[in-house]
């Protein structure tokens, strides 16, 4: 079966570390330049301009221009898709977090 496209939706688009990597990057420093990504995350330009392309696509991320740059900011209504689906299961990791204190306190005594 073949893969989905990364620019089927916002759930392959971060499906990829370097783009969560952006995301990250964006949502912690707010508007950056392709430059200012690239240093920071150590890859090429193609490269970061490929995975901002991605984003773009889906809508994570949008691009206005200053001149000759390119500035990226955060559109994290998208991954609002994303937590409402990931919340779904957190009462599993949260009960699990419950049966490890439990099982730490009982050893205690």
């Amino acid at each position: 079966m073949p893969r989905a496209a990364t620019t089927a939706d916002v759930f392959n688009a971060i499906a990829e570390s370097r783009r969560r990597q952006i995301v990250d990057l964006l949502a912690r420093r707010g508007v950056l330049a392709v430059g200012a990504l690239v240093a920071a995350l150590g890859l090429s330009q193609p490269a970061v301009s490929k995975h901002l392309g991605v984003l773009h696509e889906v809508g994570i991320v949008s691009v206005t221009r200053d001149g000759r740059q390119r500035l990226y900011r955060l559109e994290p209504a998208e991954l609002k898709r994303v937590y409402e689906w990931v919340s779904k299961f957190e009462c599993l990791w949260t009960h699990q977090l419950d049966r490890i204190k439990e099982r730490a306190e009982r050893r205690a005594k």
